[in-house]
């Protein structure tokens, strides 16, 4: 990745990174300037990685999609990234933290970012643990059109005049650079696999 020029997106989901492989991952980012999307999901990843991720967040202008689903980032990682997405990152446009552990604290804190940073438009948070601040705090950027319903898995509604989140199917993959000439990777699904689409008449 110090090297290369060319990769554009990298997978690495459920590699057993944790939070030192994090670290050297991110040494290499300060160098790269063509990588577009990471995914490190569900690589036991905590706030300590945060800190080397939120770091070079602050310098990297290139990487635009973000997957740390399924990882332990918390809080405290919650509110490293969002400093940085809120004062320094402009490149980010989608983040998807699903399933982190993250509670109210920091997932207003990812919400408050987008107030300030036009760039990142694509936000998906399921998983995590709502509190009515929560909910009220992504109905509001809902509402306000700073963040679009087809952009984000929930979707807020009331009961009893209390603010709720659903969760609603949208996902990363539409974001997918590399195209199959036989599909689209995007579906109405978060976990599903590239589209088949009839050849001469037969699948």
């Amino acid at each position: 990745l110090k090297e290369n020029h060319c990769l554009v997106e990298l997978h690495v989901c459920k590699h057993n990174i944790k939070n030192c492989g994090i670290k050297q991952l991110c040494d290499a980012l300060y160098l790269n300037r063509s990588l577009r999307y990471l995914d490190v999901s569900c690589n036991k990843i905590t706030c300590d990685g945060m800190v080397f991720l939120a770091d070079v967040l602050k310098s990297n202008t290139t990487l635009e999609v973000l997957d740390l689903s399924f990882n332990r980032i918390e809080n405290a990682g919650a509110k490293h990234l969002s400093e940085t997405l809120a004062s320094h990152n402009r490149s980010l446009r989608a983040l998807s933290v699903v399933s982190n552990n993250i509670q109210g604290e920091g997932l207003v804190a990812l919400s408050q970012s987008m107030k300030t940073n036009p760039t990142l438009s694509n936000v998906y948070i399921w998983g995590n643990k709502f509190d009515e601040a929560t909910c009220v705090a992504y109905s509001d950027l809902i509402q306000t059109g700073r963040l679009k319903p087809d952009n984000t898995d929930v979707e807020p509604f009331v009961v009893d005049g209390h603010m709720y989140l659903a969760e609603v199917s949208n996902g990363l993959k539409k974001h997918y650079y590399w195209r199959p000439i036989y599909g689209e990777a995007c579906t109405n699904s978060p976990n599903a696999g590239f589209t088949l689409v009839p050849v001469g008449g037969h699948l």
